[in-house]
């Protein structure tokens, strides 16, 4: 371990081997931001005694991802405990074990963007006049509906705060609608993988 520790700068080895509270790093692309997260936790590991089970490596994309369990592996071996993903895959499989406590099924379907686009224009038609005027309300309403998620804001309180603006009725009344179909068909959308499992953490203590 300690001929990985010579590999690294000193400001880099003062960040992987700080292990209490929070340490933030910003530095720019290819400054070695993986180096220091990757030998992070083999410091964790090999020297503090940490079992891989309680640490968990979240990045942004499925390929960032995998080069950091590569890293993890030629450097650790079995990491097989461990949970390395981006937020959504993480999001996932913990609703994939614990999803009946918050009214789903754990064999849940993801609905992608066309999935949510089908939904919504079912609900709309009824709502616009002619087929642009619903092409047009579906893409309104379904990056309101996004970031209403983001902002863990239920149709009941975007209805209560007027949220939508102008449009709050009838936007509450689609997202209403659409919710209740999700939910009828064991479904959630990729905004409901962060969602629904940052309620399941905030609702449920175990």
């Amino acid at each position: 371990m300690q001929g990985i520790l010579d590999k690294l700068n000193n400001e880099q080895l003062f960040c992987v081997k700080q292990t209490q509270g929070a340490v933030l790093v910003l530095a720019g692309a290819g400054s070695g931001k993986t180096r220091v997260l990757t030998h992070r936790i083999a410091y964790l590991i090999n020297n503090l005694g940490i079992s891989p089970y309680n640490i968990i490596a979240i990045t942004f994309t499925n390929k960032a991802a995998e080069e950091m369990k590569d890293r993890l592996i030629s450097m650790l071996g079995d990491i097989s405990g461990m949970w390395v993903c981006t937020i959504h895959s993480m999001c996932n499989r913990i609703l994939r074990q614990f999803a009946d406590r918050i009214g789903y099924t754990k064999a849940f379907s993801i609905y992608d963007e066309e999935d949510k686009k089908r939904v919504l224009k079912d609900i709309i038609k009824s709502n616009a006049d002619n087929d642009e005027k619903t092409d047009s309300l579906i893409k309104e309403v379904k990056a309101a509906i996004s970031g209403a998620k983001n902002k863990n804001l239920t149709y009941e309180n975007c209805l209560n705060s007027g949220y939508f603006g102008y449009n709050t009725q009838l936007y509450c009344n689609i997202y209403a609608e659409y919710e209740r179909r999700l939910k009828k068909c064991n479904a959630l959308d990729f905004d409901d993988l962060i969602l629904k499992a940052y309620q399941l953490l905030k609702s449920d203590s175990e």
